[in-house]
Formats: C-alpha cells, structure tokens, sequence
C-alpha cells in the first residue's frame, strides 16, 4: 500500500445516550511503510463523560503508537486477501482488485457487528477550495416503504439532493439525501449522511445552499450487505470554510 492519508475512529456509547465520539486518528507515510495512531480529543470527553476504555491494542491515552505494519484493529476490519468472495466486496466499494487497506477502510467504514467503533477518512481541501469523497447512505432502513421503492429505482449517476435536518429527533442537525425528482409538498428522504459529516457540511450549506452536489456511485442488490447498500459521491467547494477543524479530532500527542 502506498500513499499518505489519515483515518480517525469513532466510538458510540451505545448503551445511554448513543452518541458518537471521535476518540482516535490513524496515519500513514507516504511510502506506506510507517503507521502511527494517537488518540484525539475526543478519547479523553468520551472517557470522562461516557466510560469509554482504551483499545486492548492501545492500552495508554496519551501514549504514540508507531508501526510498520497496520495495526490488528484496522486489518481486522478489512476482508482478507485470500477470500473467495474478495472481487465482489471490492466491487461493492467499486474499487478494483488491488485496493489497498486505507482504500478500503476509507469507504467501508470498518464497522463489525461485535463493536461500536466506525472508521472514516479525513476530509482535504483541494485547489480553491474544492473536495470529493464517497460515503455508503446511512439510516436507509429506517425510511419509508415509499423511500425504499425509490432506493431500487435509482440509476447509476443519479444527481441527489441534500437538505438539513435541523428538528432531527436523534442528532441536534443532521443532514438528509432525497432524490431530485421529489414532489415539494411531499420529499421522499431515502437515508442520510454519515454523522462524521455533518458538522462541516452544516457550515457550508448554512453559506451557500449550491455549494454541494451528490450522486449514485453505486447500488448494491442483495444479498449485498445492508451497510453497502448505496455508494454516494459528494462533491462541492469548502469557501472559507476549514473541514475537520473540530477540537475533538485533534490528536492528544503532537
């Protein structure tokens, strides 16, 4: 694997309040060759308001994890290479063969059923301002009959339509994907945005409502996993706007 990046984790206190935490931050050299996670900010609030506990992997806080190879955690949340069923999970992602981990990671979000952790990229800002990443449609089950039947009639490329959620009865603002055809007096919202999203896409579309545009990347039919159900493709320009500048993402060792 080669190219720098960086992935952070996101912890759920699933049993009170459920929300989510970002509590870790994985990065990779350029080579590919050194891996190195810390925790953030995030880790010591979820600590002290939650009961969140460090990682096995990962006993100390403050501590700075340096690796030549990936850590257990993350390779663990990637499907390994000697699978049969490899070339349909890549083609799911719609990745090729020979994705890397952080490629993999950085779409599927690393979620297992036996945890409440879910990983997700840094979001960059591209020449003047400009960026793209993809994303599966979170709380597609939790539609309508009606939303679902349209999920099955999207086509590839799709243009999709993004409104705030601001009198969300589960998050404070959240942000929901409709698809463009909807009637005014009667918007069929098919799923949302991921959480980890939402904070800076708030910002910007508080500024400029034109400032994003969303697609069909992909629709998985089952027996697809229900998680892997649709690939989005956002794009759009930050403006002034600096994405990832949440104090809870810093990391606790500099």
């Amino acid at each position: 694997m080669t190219g720098e990046g960086t992935l952070f984790v996101a912890w759920q206190d699933r049993a009170t309040t459920r929300l989510w935490f970002p509590v870790g931050r994985l990065d990779v050299d350029g080579d590919g060759t050194e891996f190195r996670f810390r925790y953030t900010v995030g880790a010591r609030l979820a600590k002290k308001e939650r009961y969140f506990a460090e990682f096995h992997e990962f006993p100390n806080l403050e501590a700075d994890y340096v690796s030549d190879r990936l850590f257990a955690f993350f390779r663990n949340r990637i499907i390994a290479p000697n699978r049969s069923d490899r070339p349909d999970y890549l083609r799911n992602l719609d990745l090729s063969d020979d994705a890397g981990p952080f490629e993999i990671l950085s779409v599927n979000g690393g979620s297992r059923v036996t945890d409440s952790f879910e990983v997700f990229p840094a979001l960059k800002k591209g020449e003047n301002g400009t960026f793209s990443c993809r994303f599966f449609l979170h709380g597609w089950r939790y539609v309508t009959e009606r939303a679902r039947s349209r999920i099955d009639r999207l086509m590839q490329g799709e243009e999709l339509t993004l409104l705030l959620d601001e009198e969300n009865p589960v998050d404070e603002v959240a942000i929901g994907i409709y698809p463009q055809d909807n009637d005014e007096k009667d918007k069929v919202r098919i799923g949302w945005t991921p959480r980890y999203l939402v904070r800076d896409l708030a910002t910007v579309m508080r500024e400029d409502s034109n400032a994003l545009s969303a697609s069909v990347a992909r629709l998985n039919p089952q027996p697809a996993p229900s998680k892997q159900r649709l690939l989005i493709e956002l794009s759009g320009n930050w403006g002034s706007h600096t994405p990832m500048s949440d104090p809870a993402l810093e990391p606790l060792v500099l």
